[in-house]
């Protein structure tokens, strides 16, 4: 059986994620509280759609969020993204919670407050710029928002031949970046020179047509 997907709030980076899931053929269903967004949403095929405040405890539960393996928050607010966590998690009993933040300051209250994985776009994109082999590409990357740019969160293994190499030996695609390592619940922006350990969660920002093949290295599956 599919995993089950929730993504709750958003708008554009929402739609592009929906899409990716679905295509993947994940279980994906979206909550949002914009009537005109729900609408244009339920024309694309594999997505269900519940129109409703993904904040209440009530929307929540008519869409059946207690069957979901993973809840993604991506409301425009940090605030509010913390508080459907806590719902999912602690009312619902949700496997996991991913929470997109704006401010990189927040990051360790999320995981303090029990949410499982959290993304903040701003140091992704610090860990971009700080990339030398990037720097020239910076046009080129930042506008996620348009669906050119996918961001995928992968576990690396203890089998995985990356542990223990340093970023700048990984040969990934030119177009596959690793922004942000997130370790021991600390987010660390790489370098060149940064060590990729076991148990790592790698934030990796790579454009639709070479996602796969960086996925495939990262994770060592053919």
């Amino acid at each position: 059986m599919n995993k089950r997907i929730f993504i709750i709030g958003g708008k554009t980076q929402a739609r592009s994620l929906a899409e990716s899931l679905a295509l993947k053929k994940y279980d994906v269903t979206v909550v949002n509280s914009d009537e005109h967004f729900c609408q244009r949403l339920a024309e694309m095929e594999g997505v269900n759609v519940i129109f409703g405040d993904g904040s209440r405890v009530d929307v929540l539960e008519d869409a059946d969020i207690n069957q979901c393996d993973v809840a993604i928050a991506m409301n425009d607010h940090d605030a509010d993204n913390l508080v459907v966590c806590q719902l999912c998690k602690k009312i619902f009993g949700v496997k996991k919670t991913v929470a997109m933040v704006s401010d990189a300051n927040r990051t360790t209250l999320f995981y303090q407050m029990g949410v499982d994985s959290v993304i903040c776009a701003t140091s992704a994109i610090t860990g971009l710029l700080e990339q030398q082999t990037i720097a020239d590409e910076v046009n080129h990357v930042v506008p996620v928002t348009e669906g050119r740019i996918r961001i995928s969160e992968i576990l690396v293994s203890e089998n995985s031949e990356m542990v223990g190499k340093k970023l700048a030996d990984i040969n990934l695609p030119k177009e596959a970046i690793i922004g942000c390592v997130i370790r021991d619940n600390e987010n660390i922006i790489p370098r060149g020179d940064t060590y990729i350990k076991a148990n790592d969660m790698l934030l990796l920002l790579a454009s639709a047509a070479c996602e796969d093949k960086a996925v495939k290295i990262i994770t060592g599956r053919k």
